[in-house]
């Protein structure tokens, strides 16, 4: 009796992934897809794809390889934060140390070649194979008749003449195969990594210089507006009301700061160095985002609610909060 061959499946949620898998499933191979977890990318998507699809998504974090990566990344960073070569390299690395645990044979994924003009370049992709100590049971479904043979082709678990040719960016071969294999629900294009977002790059380009990069730090980046205030403290003034729920929620200031008189933000400082003279020149950035609120008010704080301290000072003007801000 033939071996029914196992793959391990890098699933990001997107369309690519998927066809891999479901593609892969019809030629008989048994598909195990793996999420792997980080502060820049989450789960969310493709639980969602997985499930609406029928598939049993196995979610992996690996964020402290991640981050360790992100220090220096061998072939450095795309348009803002991306080290998608390095990024790959190390999702495949880490699935290849698992094939054993899932007892699977090799490796595959969604990348078409062409498609991205960074990471899916054939340069691109042996590099992330290369990277990855993998290299020989790669796989990549959707463009391995245009790629060099690897293990699985040569030894026959897989026939070379059933893998596909797709090429370029055009997304049209893509839905042609969704509908074949009876595909109804996956989602539109969309960039699930924080790290191609300008404003998330620059905050997090601010965490390296001052040596800050850890996950509470991190898990801030999505929300309000960040101020450096010195080289160990920074101020989030939340820009809305769901900034203000998920900065209390995510409880990760060592002080708020908050005025219930008057709309506005919830701020939290986050530093080894927070003074008074600290406290006095956030509580007048935040009384700067108060509009309604007089020239000079008193603005509550403390490290827990409800908030037992208050301090009235004049709101900043617009040259701080040009000086404070972190942005580009």
């Amino acid at each position: 009796m033939n071996k029914r061959y196992k793959a391990l499946a890098l699933f990001s949620g997107g369309l690519d992934s998927l066809l891999s898998v479901l593609y892969m499933q019809k030629l008989g191979i048994e598909v195990i897809p793996i999420f792997f977890r980080t502060p820049f990318f989450t789960e969310e998507r493709p639980l969602q794809t997985a499930q609406a699809n029928g598939l049993a998504l196995t979610v992996i974090d690996f964020s402290a390889e991640h981050l360790e990566m992100l220090r220096n990344p061998v072939y450095g960073f795309g348009k803002n934060f991306n080290p998608c070569i390095d990024c790959h390299g190390l999702m495949f690395r880490t699935a290849g140390d698992l094939l054993e645990k899932f007892n699977a044979d090799f490796l595959i994924s969604g990348e078409v070649l062409s498609q991205r003009p960074m990471s899916q370049r054939k340069d691109a992709m042996n590099a992330v194979s290369k990277l990855s100590g993998y290299k020989d049971l790669l796989i990549r479904p959707l463009s391995q008749q245009l790629l060099a043979d690897t293990k699985p082709i040569r030894e026959n678990w897989i026939a070379k003449a059933d893998m596909l040719a797709l090429n370029g960016r055009s997304r049209k071969p893509q839905l042609e195969l969704a509908k074949e294999l009876g595909v109804h629900s996956f989602p539109s294009p969309a960039g699930g990594c924080r790290l191609t977002d300008k404003n998330f790059s620059v905050r997090l380009r601010d965490l390296i210089k001052y040596n800050q990069l850890e996950l509470d730090n991190i898990n801030l980046l999505r929300f309000g507006r960040h101020f450096r205030l010195n080289d160990t403290t920074k101020l989030i003034v939340g820009r809305d009301e769901n900034d203000n729920d998920m900065l209390q929620a995510l409880n990760l200031g060592d002080v708020f700061l908050l005025v219930e008189e008057y709309p506005g933000p919830l701020c939290i400082i986050k530093g080894a160095e927070i003074d008074e003279d600290i406290i006095a020149l956030s509580a007048g950035i935040l009384a700067y985002f108060i509009k309604k609120a007089p020239d000079e008010l008193a603005v509550p704080w403390g490290t827990e609610f409800p908030l037992q301290n208050s301090l009235t000072v004049k709101k900043a003007d617009a040259q701080t909060i040009n000086q404070y801000m972190i942005k580009e």
